[in-house]
């Protein structure tokens, strides 16, 4: 046995490699010719790319021992944008010369055992250089075991401490050793990134189960050649590549390759010099990053003096941004957002100093300044507000986006706790709750950068919550609670578990409120550690002697911690013992929804939401809407990697007509990332409490009475008391809570006296003399939507971004002309309602509204001296100029509306996307070279090759496998002519892409595409303006511009109008297309398996013999009132045919187009109301020449549970007419409903959509459980029976051509107040009614206007 371990143990020794270290002896210096190139897009050749490709030569000597210097010969920098690979790369000459001087400098660092320590350079040397020298350094990095051929570690490289495969081999023929080693980038212990605008975005693990949206991955090879003095490297090359999918397609990626090649060439003798300079500690092999930090990649800015340059972009934006938005905005809104980041305090004083009083320039700085997002602009904003320079909305509307938008750190968190701390700002409670939100804010996205962030931080949010505890301020806790709740540490546990229900401490004694605001402020901490979370949460779920708005608000928390199958079972068994039904039925319709969540984030969730629904009774299921739910809504497109999920929480009290409290939230997923998008919630706590104390809270009573005494309890708001909010409502955006606001006595008394104060009055006096004196305005606001950046190191040395940029500017100008007559008086609170009545107000405004959004996505290089990267630009703008002129005379009961005609640009909108290819440098940005990704000829010259048809439509789902289609660019023109106005409407659109190489939707959209708007004049007669005019009174018959007469059937005239009519009807109908029987038959057939599965699973929810005998006793009493009904309609419409000829109408109105030949176009409508018959007779009618299409409306009231309408239209009116006929009454014992729609002739659309609907109608009977039948019905009407056989539930019966539908004990959400005879037991109480009319007295005419 013995020798069998040794034989072991010596074959073990044999195969082990033993490999020196590369070692650079004292007095030589070693020479190798070194490339770099790093190249992006996408991988299919034919397409174009972008990059950079460095190459020089690279002479290496020892200093001492373990130390190093290391120059750069010959440098020479390459730049490429083209088609890859038949482009070549251009020369960077200028750029070239500017770094040559920098890039020879030698630069000194340690090296020991392969291993790269200090680096040491000049401070000449600028940290994107010195970066280029670290990518040559980590091609020197070696960890190389003297024991081990295959090994595993985690080493340290620009790139971070990331997981490094080795793998050693020795050819002895050559006598060389080949090492190779692999690195996962995307599995680092510490990895160099720097993220921008992702800090309050969530990881979707699941999401990228199948396709990660980045892997990252790096190979070195080594040749290395045994030496006396260690190993020297003979060879060694880099392929690294980073592949970014927006989309979940292993094949629809954009790459960027890095590639490096590092081979020896000779020894000299000739050691390197060392620079003048002092050579600094300049930290180690990992990455420093530069200026790139401050550098948009979208363009390459050369700043030489940034004031100045500040100062022209400004001007640019002010004069070029007034009549309308100028299409560069947003481009030149971002540049100058760039330039304030370079800029220091003192030059943004300077700026600020000379446009303070010029309200345009105004505008754009304090709409630039808190995008900048640097510590500058923050002290910026504290002292011009303390300076008094800023007003209070400014200064507000400016710190909310400064906060969320500057870089979180210690300083700046220091700085943001001394703001809200400041004696003015602590004085308005309002402003001093936005800073310390954001504060709150700041610390979790510190936390997000730094995740061992101290829990010192928000030490002086837990003294203050302490002592406002002591203190009992309720208002102080409530923000303590939302700034530990922005912050989402797991340190703030303990202190708001102190503040929480039911968990030994004396919370219990604080407003619901507060323990309700306790509990959210969990939801945070719950997404980072949710298991600290989930006991807490399920405990106060569970304790029944909470308040159930408490419990329900516990609910909603647990569910986000994402419960386990073990959880949700228990959570599910205690609901099978609940007591308090709006608790059961919130919690059993939030599992429920839960059920149907597609997210892949959710998946498991909703995995043990299926469980745990099964062990819970349906009853829960059938309980109406007065109980509290909760609603959960989501869409997923797996391919695409995007989705949007929707969350609504209504939580009731049965003590109370309404709700306690709803929230809505909206998450939206993209790319392997999530986010809570918006989040709105509104508690009537206040309200409620008022309530409660109101007599109205007597359960004794019924439900009408409370409505009366809640009514009576609103009215006497000032009797409410002063020491607790009437309601609240807060906004989330992103998970913060950017802004909360509390409605109680005190405000609505402050908002009051503000509306009718002087103050008021003035402001109108103010405003009505501008207007008649004439007004212009012209107003520009910028708005940077997106910008979300992150930038990784790469081999080379170079950084790579991967970013996403959104910026618009709205403009708008406005011109607006009034003409009172008589004037108003100089005193207008004196004046009265008589003087108002006779009044002629003419109003006359132009508008031009236009708005520019560009976006830009970005993947390749960006520093401050070149830039080289695939973009996709995206532009939109519009322009929607109008031209109006209006008039009221009130006195004569005329109004009158005209659009005039306006200018129009040549196209009102205009929408692009463009994928591109860009390289620039700073020395030379006139030779920016920019490419099309996918040039148009490549396509042509492809489809030549290609036989097939051509197809430009992009298929997602296609497989992979298909054959390639050469679409040809798609180019169309569509116009269209709106008639009677006079103006032609046309769209142009063009489109290529790349899908002839693979069907995959990233390929569908790289290309170009675009789309634009235009309008108009259409050929004819023009069009001076179109009139909506509206005559009210007895002057309406004067403004119409058309006699209106109607067609009498008894006259021979009508008799033979009709007999024509009817000739060319019946033509119409031998003309009509008819399906076929087969058609017929099939779908009968399929209807039928459908009625017989929907009626077997309907079964549980109603009896047969209940429907039938509900049926029967319908159809017998709908004969006799149907026959009654008709009559009595068709001998009141006899009377009269035409009520203008017996009353006049009650008002007109005119539609018309007045043009310049003075033809008239357009509709009138006249309306009629004869009280003896309690008719109602509208008719619509055509104003032009010859054309006598009409339509005629006629309702009338034959009792007070019964109205009949019969419309109709066409020629004269007697071409299609449709009868409805409504009854309300008793049918058997239950109060009931029913609407007939009967009709004589239909137009041919309307009959071919009924038709197609009519096939899906028992598929929707089935899934909304209604039951379905085959009936002989009649094939020209439609009949709805409603009836209520209690307060809270209805039963349905819908017959419709060849089928019934019906459903029993439908719940409702709301209790109906119907009497037993159909009556509604609703009535006004005239003590409230006289209360209403004193208030409005009170606030309006007794204190004048």
């Amino acid at each position: 046995m013995r020798a069998v371990v040794l034989a072991l143990t010596l074959a073990f020794v044999v195969n082990i490699i033993y490999v020196s270290v590369p070692e650079f002896a004292l007095d030589k210096t070693y020479v190798y010719n070194y490339e770099a190139l790093l190249l992006g897009g996408l991988p299919q050749e034919g397409l174009a790319r972008a990059g950079i490709k460095v190459n020089s030569k690279v002479h290496l000597s020892t200093v001492t021992e373990n130390t190093f210097l290391m120059k750069l010969m010959d440098p020479l920098i390459y730049e490429y944008a083209g088609i890859w690979p038949k482009d070549p790369f251009v020369p960077a000459t200028k750029l070239t010369s500017a770094l040559a001087a920098q890039l020879q400098i030698p630069i000194k660092f340690e090296y020991a055992n392969g291993v790269v320590g200090k680096v040491f350079a000049p401070a000449g040397v600028s940290p994107t250089v010195l970066n280029l020298h670290r990518g040559i350094l980590n091609i020197l990095q070696l960890n190389l075991k003297k024991t081990q051929n295959i090994y595993e570690l985690q080493e340290a490289g620009a790139q971070g401490v990331c997981r490094t495969h080795y793998v050693i081999n020795e050819d002895p023929k050559s006598n060389h050793i080949t090492v190779t080693k692999s690195k996962d980038l995307s599995h680092c212990q510490e990895r160099i990134m720097k993220d921008i605008g992702l800090a309050y975005t969530e990881r979707c693990a699941e999401c990228t189960k199948r396709v990660k949206s980045l892997i990252e991955m790096a190979t070195y090879n080594y040749i290395m050649k045994p030496s006396s003095t260690g190993a020297l490297i003979t060879e060694a090359t880099v392929e690294e590549v980073h592949q970014f999918s927006p989309f979940n397609e292993i094949h629809g990626a954009a790459m960027m390759e890095a590639k490096q090649r590092l081979a020896f060439v000779e020894i000299e003798k000739t050691p390197v010099v060392p620079n003048k300079d002092d050579y600094l500690a300049r930290g180690s092999l990992q990455y420093e990053f530069a200026t790139e930090i401050l550098q948009t990649p979208i363009q390459l800015i050369k700043i030489s003096n940034a004031p100045v340059q500040i100062v022209e972009v400004l001007k640019h934006l002010v004069v070029n941004n007034v009549a309308m938005v100028h299409d560069d905005a947003p481009l030149k809104f971002v540049q100058l957002i760039q330039l304030l980041r370079v800029s220091t305090l003192e030059n943004i004083e300077a700026i600020w100093t000379q446009f303070k009083n010029e309200p345009a320039y105004r505008r754009w700085i304090l709409d630039a300044l808190p995008a900048v997002g640097t510590p500058v602009i923050v002290k910026f904003i504290k002292e011009k507000f303390l300076a008094g320079e800023l007003t209070l909305p400014e200064f507000i509307q400016a710190l909310v986006v400064a906060l969320q938008m500057i870089t979180a750190d210690l300083d700046t968190i220091q700085l943001t706790a001394s703001l809200a701390m400041h004696e003015k700002i602590a004085k308005i409670p309002a402003l001093r709750e936005v800073v310390m939100l954001g504060y709150g804010s700041m610390i979790a996205r510190h936390c997000v950068a730094v995740p061992t962030c101290s829990a010192e931080l928000l030490r002086p949010i837990h003294e203050i919550a302490a002592e406002a505890t002591s203190k009992n301020d309720i208002r102080e806790i409530t923000l303590a609670l939302k700034v530990l709740g922005n912050a989402g540490h797991p340190a703030s546990l303990k202190p708001i578990m102190k503040l929480l229900p039911g968990l030994r401490t004396a919370a219990t004694s604080l407003p619901l409120r507060v323990q309700v605001d306790a509990i959210l402020a969990l939801r945070n901490i719950a997404k980072k550690e949710p298991k600290l979370v989930q006991p807490v949460a399920l405990q106060l779920v569970l304790d029944r002697a909470l308040h159930p708005e408490v419990r329900m608000v516990a609910c909603i928390v647990l569910f986000e911690t994402k419960p386990s199958v073990a959880l949700m079972s228990s959570l599910a068994g205690s609901l099978k013992t609940e007591t308090n039904m709006q608790v059961a039925s919130f919690t059993y319709s939030h599992i429920k929804s839960l059920t149907r969540i597609t997210a892949p984030d959710m998946a498991a969730v909703a995995g043990a939401a299926h469980v745990a629904i099964k062990l819970l009774s349906h009853k829960l299921d059938r309980l109406s809407f007065r109980f509290s739910r909760a609603l959960k809504f989501d869409i997923y497109q797996s391919p695409l990697m995007i989705g949007a999920a929707g969350s609504a929480y209504m939580i009731n009290d049965a003590a109370t007509i309404l709700p306690r409290a709803v929230v809505a939230k909206a998450r939206a997923y993209l790319a392997g990332a999530a986010a809570d998008v918006l989040e709105i919630g509104v508690r009537t706590e206040g309200i409620q409490e008022a309530l409660l104390k109101s007599p109205a809270a007597d359960e004794s009573v019924d439900r009408i009475t409370k409505i009366k005494r809640t009514l009576r309890a609103l009215i006497n708001w000032k009797a409410l008391p002063t020491s607790q909010p009437l309601a609240s409502a807060y906004v989330k955006l992103f998970g913060q809570e950017v802004a909360f606001a509390r409605i109680d006595r005190a405000i609505i008394e402050q908002a009051i006296s503000l509306a009718t104060g002087p103050k008021s009055r003035e402001l109108l006096k103010a405003a009505l003399k501008a207007l008649q004196e004439g007004t212009a305005l012209q107003y520009a606001k910028p708005l940077l939507a997106a910008e979300v950046r992150r930038i990784l190191p790469t081999a080379v040395g170079l950084p790579m971004e991967l970013s996403l940029y959104t910026a618009a500017v709205a403009a708008a100008s406005i011109n607006i002309q009034a003409t009172i007559t008589p004037p108003l008086p100089e005193e207008i609170e004196t004046m009265t309602l008589e003087q108002l009545k006779k009044t002629d107000v003419q109003l006359q405004a132009e508008a031009r509204p236009s708005i520019a959004l560009q976006t830009f996505a970005v993947m390749g290089v960006n520093t401050a001296l070149i830039q080289a990267a695939v973009m996709a630009r995206g532009k939109i703008r519009t322009i929607a100029p109008g031209k109006v002129a209006a008039r009221a005379d009130i006195l004569k009961g005329n109004y009158k509306v005209e659009a005039l005609p306006v200018e129009v640009p040549e196209h009102i909108a205009a929408v692009s996307f463009e994928t591109l290819a860009v390289a620039r440098n700073i020395e030379d940005p006139t030779a920016e070279r920019i490419v099309p990704l996918v040039p148009e000829l490549s396509l042509q010259n492809r489809q030549t090759h290609l036989a097939g048809s051509v197809s430009h439509t992009c298929i997602v789902h296609m497989p992979h496998d298909a054959p390639l289609r050469a679409p040809a660019p798609f180019d169309k023109t569509l116009c269209l002519a709106v008639p009677y106005i006079g103006i032609k409407g046309c769209v142009e659109v063009h489109s290529h892409n790349a899908a002839f190489i693979r069907n995959d939707p990233l390929f569908c959209i790289i290309g170009q595409h675009s789309a634009r708007a235009s309008v108009a004049r259409a050929e004819g007669p023009a069009v001076e303006r179109l009139e909506l005019e509206v005559q009210v009174g007895p002057r309406a018959a004067e403004r119409l511009l058309k006699q209106i007469s109607l067609i009498d059937e008894e006259t021979p005239e009508g008799k033979a109008f009709l007999l024509k009519l009817r000739e060319i009807l019946e033509t119409e109908d031998k003309n009509r297309p008819v399906s076929s029987e087969s058609n017929s038959n099939s779908s009968r057939s399929s209807s039928s398996r459908s009625s017989s599965s929907s009626s077997s699973s309907s079964g549980s929810s109603m009896s047969s013999s209940r429907v039938t005998k509900y049926m029967v006793h319908h159809g017998s009493s709908k004969a006799v009132s149907s026959g009654s009904t008709a009559s009595s309609f068709e001998r009141i419409q006899k009377q009269a045919k035409y009520l203008g000829n017996a009353v006049p109408p009650v008002f007109a109105i005119i539609a018309r187009a007045v043009r310049v030949d003075h033809k008239l176009l357009g509709y009138q409508l006249a309306a009629f109301f004869d009280k003896p018959t309690a008719r109602v007779q509208l008719i619509v009618s055509s104003i032009a020449e010859n054309d006598n299409w009409k339509l005629c409306a006629d309702g009338v009231l034959l009792s007070k549970h019964k109205v009949t309408t019969k419309v109709a239209w066409g020629t004269e009116c007697q071409q299609y007419a449709v009868i409805t006929k409504a009854e309300a009454g008793i049918l058997g014992e239950f109060p009931a409903v029913r609407l007939e729609l009967e009709w004589e002739r239909l137009p041919i659309l309307i009959t071919n959509y009924a038709k197609k609907l009519s096939k899906h109608i028992p598929m929707a009977a089935l899934q909304t459980g209604f039951r379905f039948e085959r009936a002989k019905n009649s094939e020209k009407e439609i009949e709805l029976t409603v009836a209520l056989p209690s307060k809270r539930s209805l039963n349905v019966i819908v017959r419709v051509p060849e089928m019934t539908l019906s459903r029993m004990a439908i719940p409702l959400p709301v209790t109906i107040p119907i009497n037993p005879d159909g009556t509604l037991s609703v009535h006004i109480d005239q003590d409230i009614l006289f209360r209403v009319q004193n208030y409005i007295y009170d606030y309006t005419t007794g204190t004048n206007i």
